[in-house]
Order: structure tokens, then sequence, then C-alpha cells
């Protein structure tokens, strides 16, 4: 494995932030090469390397397009990628990975579930408008990070408003002539609290009222950070979602396929309407803080950005390929078939995709598509759709060796999400070497006995290994659990002695 650059704090946070345009991108991930890009993948994903080879490929060219003389950038085409293997290898893993990596709006969509233009189903296009979705909450979520400061400080003014409103000149002018009046003097101020955070009265002038005040409103602060006040109910002004009429989900059908959602439309033409209601300090918090992130963020500017990630990084990962595959010119589900491979190819090539933000040209999107081709094959497709997938990788299936390696190398590995999960319980977790080549040939045996999930078979052994210590540890007073060649056999001797697996493992 190749060691990576040292990263700097400034690198390490441009690297979470996806910064669009010509000519933005992260700048740590620039500096990736796809040596480089494939190491890091090495982290989470074991073996495929051919796979891997070709994304950090793909990824390096995105950075190069951009680099390249303005007048052949437009031109300069995303190579497309077939990965071809059986469930559970890890292609959809390493095209979720990479868009991680990319910090690239990124969806999954299964090709067995669209139907060509006639037929009652989703049409091919819904995968771009996904896209622009995923984006936009990308892009959203980006300048909530950067705003999240002044949004929490705002929200605590307005909470601590609520909590002890400040006094108004009518008010002062009534308490400073009581005060001096003499009269009444226990009436006189509001502006004392007491360690339980109730607001008691105390008699002032005008100078001291506003001076009390301050005193008393930094004391309900440290109340309220030290989350003393999160029971107490204030009275809060929220925005109404809505009248019933306007939560249906038909939709119409526009010119290029749009999707017309008609409560949202009437929804934007009436007046917003608000309620009062009485709620927690601790649900108000939430209310209040996503009200003045809204209004710190421009939407206008979130949609361009996000338009721009889309068109320029967007990766769509098209699983079950080969389920639209099949031999030509036969006749019933096929002919949809073939249609729905005839719907794709337009946005593969390069379409402009109308959504509700705007238009959208998918000529620079990458497009990874995937199917095991158990039936089909391939060259099953029309030619016209193989033609934009130009880039063919093979996954191999998964080995017990490579068991082996899943659960102990990856960062993410099986093993360690279970010893975390142990650990909330105080308990300590260990897998011995010989303990976990058993569960790895187990896991194989399923495999070749029953359908061949890949790694996916490690997560139904280890449920069924794991399940009684899971079940017994809140009430069981062990500390250490260490499981070895014996324990595993002992613990899955049913699933080993019984050719019928299936009692024991989906």
């Amino acid at each position: 494995m190749i060691d990576m650059p040292q990263e700097t704090e400034e690198q390490a946070k441009t690297a979470e932030d996806s910064h669009s345009g010509e000519g933005e991108r992260s700048p740590w991930l620039d500096e990736l090469t796809p040596r480089e890009i494939v190491a890091e993948l090495d982290r989470y994903i074991i073996g495929q390397d051919e796979a891997k080879r070709a994304v950090a490929i793909a990824m390096r060219n995105r950075w190069r397009r951009l680099k390249a003389p303005e007048d052949i950038r437009a031109e300069i085409l995303p190579n497309n990628i077939i990965m071809i293997g059986p469930t559970g290898v890890g292609k959809t893993e390493i095209a979720r990975r990479l868009a991680r990596l990319s910090g690239a709006p990124f969806v999954k969509v299964e090709a067995s579930k669209f139907t060509e233009v006639g037929y009652v189903g989703r049409d091919v296009e819904s995968m771009i408008r996904e896209l622009v979705d995923s984006s936009i909450n990308m892009v959203r979520g980006d300048r909530e990070d950067e705003v999240l400061p002044i949004a929490q400080e705002r929200s605590e003014e307005r909470l601590l408003d609520l909590l002890l409103p400040p006094p108004t000149e009518d008010e002062l002018k009534d308490e400073t002539e009581r005060s001096a009046d003499g009269d009444a003097a226990d009436e006189a101020g509001r502006f004392v609290v007491s360690e339980s955070g109730e607001v008691e009265k105390d008699s002032a002038d005008r100078n001291s009222i506003r001076e009390r005040y301050r005193r008393t409103r930094e004391k309900l602060r440290k109340l309220l950070n030290d989350e003393k006040l999160e029971d107490r109910e204030v009275e809060i002004e929220i925005a109404q979602h809505g009248l019933p009429i306007f939560e249906f989900t038909q939709s119409l059908q526009g010119g290029e396929g749009m999707e017309i959602n008609l409560g949202e439309m009437l929804q934007e033409m009436l007046p917003k309407k608000t309620k009062r209601r009485n709620v927690k300090v601790s649900e108000a918090r939430r209310i209040l803080l996503d009200e003045e992130l809204k209004k710190l963020i421009d939407m206008d500017d979130v949609v361009n950005e996000a338009l721009d990630r889309v068109e320029n990084n967007g990766i769509v990962f098209v699983d079950e390929i080969d389920k639209v595959a099949g031999e030509r010119g036969t006749v019933g589900p096929d002919v949809s078939r073939e249609g729905v491979q005839r719907d794709l190819l337009p946005v593969v090539e390069g379409c402009t995709v109308q959504t509700k933000y705007g238009y959208v040209r998918t000529d620079h999107i990458l497009f990874i598509a995937a199917g095991a081709f158990n039936v089909s094959k391939p060259s099953d497709l029309i030619p016209e759709l193989q033609g934009r997938f130009p880039i063919r990788v093979t996954l191999s299936p998964l080995t017990e060796a490579d068991f082996v390696r899943i659960m102990t190398e990856p960062e993410n590995s099986l093993t360690k999400q279970y010893q975390a999960l142990c650990a909330s319980d105080g308990v300590s977790l260990e897998f011995t070497d010989e303990g976990i080549a058993e569960v790895a040939k187990i896991a194989r045996t399923a495999n070749d006995q029953m359908e061949n999930i890949g790694a996916r078979r490690l997560h139904t052994v280890m449920t069924t290994l794991l399940e009684d210590l899971l079940f017994d540890l809140p009430n069981d007073k062990t500390t250490k659990v260490v499981f070895d060649a014996d324990v595993v056999k002992e613990r899955l001797r049913k699933v080993v002695e019984d050719e019928d697996l299936r009692k024991y493992i989906l």
C-alpha cells in the first residue's frame, strides 16, 4: 500500500468540502495521483485492483480536463465504466467511496426499476433529478457548516429573549417612578434570577434595571449553556407546514418529463401562516437554529453551485444493468427492457434534463454501471449503449482468504464494528486469528451451498455468531470475551453440521 502524503489541518478541511466550478476543486484531492486514490480505496475495500485502477484514472481525468485548454475542455468526455461481477464483491462500495473521496454528488439507482416512456413506472431522467437533489443537500450542508456558529449565536439570543423579554421604555419609566416614590418596592424590578433559573423581582432605578437585566441575562445564558433549562417551556411562533389539501403527491408531467408537485406550487402562492406553541427549550433551540440557518443561507447561490457540481463532478451508479439486457428481437417484457436502454442512451451520451431547479447538462457526468451478468452478457446490450461504456472491468469472486482480510484490514471492518458495540456495554471483544479464519471458512461454505452473496455473507454469519452475546451483555457481568476457533465452531455448530444452512443463515 502506498503511503499517503501527510495532511495539514487546512488540507484535511478542504478534503471534506467540495468546491465546484471549472477551476475549483478540493486542493487535497487534486494532489492525489491515481496510485494514491487506489491506496485510499484500499483502506476500505479488499482486492479488485483492476476496478480501483479504472475509477482512479477516471477521477484523475476529471482534474486533468479542468487543466486542459478552454477550447478543448468541453470536448473531453468521461470514460464511463461497466463493472462486471457477482453481488457482494465491492462494486457499489468502490463507487460510493470514490464519491466521498472526491466530494462529488452521488446517486445509486437500479436499472430494473426504470421503464421506457409510455409504460407506468420511473423514467430514466429521474436519476438526474435525484442527483440534483443530492447535490442540493450536499451544498446546503456545506453552507450550514460555514454559518453554524453565527446561527447558534443568533438562536441563543432569541431564546434568551423568550426566557427573559427585554424591558420596554414604558416599563422602565413606570418602574423608575415607583422606585422614586418608594411605593411597592418589591414590585419595581424584575431581573434577579435564582439558582434554579427562576426570575425574581427586586426594586431599582432606570440604570440599575438595565444593568440588572444584563446580569440576569448572562446568568440565564450560563444555565442555558449548561443545559439546566431544557425542560422549561417557552412560547414560540412556528410556521405551519400547509393544509391537508396540499399533502397529496399527484404530479403533472411537463414537456421534458419534469415532475410538478401541485402542493408545492399552491403553497408558494398562498401567504405563509404561523401559529404559537408552547415547547420545551430543547425543542425551541432546534427550531430557532433551523430558522436562523435558513435566513443566513442564500438558496439561489446553493442551487447554482449544486447544479455546477452535478454537471462537472456528478457520479451516477446504475446497478443491475444486466437486468435490462437480453436477446433482441423477442416479444413481451424484453421490448420494455430494450426501451429502457434506448431511453438511457441519450442521458449517458449527453443531453439536457429539466429539473425543478433548472436545466442540467449530462455530458460530463460519470456513469458507472454494474451487473452480475449471470444470464445475459454485456454484448447483449444495444450496440449504441455499449459504445457509451468503453471501459469494462471484471471483479473477481471473493475467496476465503479475502474474507479473512475483509474482517481484519479495513478501517471499518466487521470485527472493529462489533468491538465498538460491545465496548458500549463495557465488554472487551477479541477475535483470534484462528477464530477469524473459522468465520471466513463458514462464510465461504455458506456461499458455496447457497446463493453467493459475497462479503454480505459475513454479516449474516457474524450476526448468528454474536446473537447470544449481544442479547446477554446488558445483564452479564463479563468484562472480556474471546472468540477463538473452538468457540466459533461451538457457537456455529448447527450451521456447520446441518446441510440446509437456510435454517440458520439467510
